[in-house]
């Protein structure tokens, strides 16, 4: 029973740092109606940006996002003009083209400027841990939980208690009402899109010091975060915060009372048990007719 409580905070801990990646792609899908399958390409890059600065300056990789999160949102904007933007018809099909067309560019520099060796994060907390009832926690969690918690409250605050929020929320629900009342669509994109991959950099750091990573690591990080925004609700925030917890939390515990085989089967079969019953995902429908 100690196992299975410490793996469900260990769940709930990871389930927080997925949620803070899940949550860019999310939105960027809310507002804008694309699938960016290079979102995980961009946290990659992310891991990659922090690991030059801790080689170059031995700058922690925290306070790195000082530096990584405005230079992420920059080119966040300029891939939403440059790339984007100028998709006027099916939009959703070709997104899939254009964005794993990024992911590949993506890889392919990250390649040739670091190889295709793994590397990792280094921080005085990414092993060290305290003691809480007999519970060992490793302090990067915590970390990466409080990071994952002051990002997530900072977007929730932005988009009910802001006039920008609610022209954000206007575009999710109605790309073409809110032309119609005054709402500059392209402008808010194309933010939407830049603090979608400043998100991404922010889950990077906490990626890079629990996992070894390298360019091509993309692929399965990607897999889990649309499988994440799929069950929690496409667009939705707060539905993607609920299935990163389901799926770290089912995940951990299986190993544990199971095998680490079947962690992944397991969330699946939840995943498909929900969509069966709640083909629109779990907030899905209910956030859209709230905005």
């Amino acid at each position: 029973m100690t196992l299975v409580i410490e793996a469900a905070v260990l769940g709930v801990l990871t389930g927080g740092v997925y949620a803070l990646m899940a949550s860019g792609l999310t939105l960027i899908f809310g507002v804008m109606r694309i699938i960016n399958v290079g979102h995980g390409a961009l946290v990659v890059l992310g891991a990659y940006l922090s690991f030059a600065l801790f080689r170059s300056l031995h700058m922690d990789p925290f306070l790195s996002l000082v530096v990584t999160m405005p230079v992420m949102f920059a080119l966040g904007v300029v891939l939403q003009l440059v790339f984007i933007r100028p998709l006027k018809t099916d939009r959703e099909a070709l997104s899939v083209l254009v964005t794993y067309a990024l992911a590949l560019g993506i890889e392919g520099v990250l390649g040739y400027v670091f190889t295709t060796n793994f590397v990792e994060l280094r921080a005085w907390y990414e092993t060290a841990s305290f003691e809480v009832f007999g519970f060992h926690i490793t302090w990067v969690y915590v970390f990466g939980f409080a990071l994952c918690l002051t990002i997530l409250g900072a977007l929730f605050l932005m988009l009910y208690r802001t006039s920008f929020g609610g022209a954000i929320r206007a575009t999710m629900l109605n790309r073409t009402a809110a032309q119609l009342i005054g709402v500059d669509v392209d402008r808010v994109a194309a933010i939407a899109f830049g603090i979608g991959v400043a998100t991404a950099a922010a889950g990077g750091v906490v990626f890079g010091i629990t996992n070894a990573f390298n360019p091509g690591s993309h692929y399965d990080l990607i897999s889990r975060l649309l499988t994440i925004i799929v069950l929690g609700g496409l667009g939705s925030l707060r539905g993607a915060v609920i299935a990163a917890l389901i799926m770290l939390v089912s995940e951990d515990i299986t190993q544990v009372l199971i095998s680490p085989v079947w962690a992944n089967f397991v969330f699946f079969v939840i995943l498909v048990v929900i969509l069966i019953v709640r083909p629109q995902g779990l907030y899905g429908v209910r956030v859209r007719d709230r905005i």
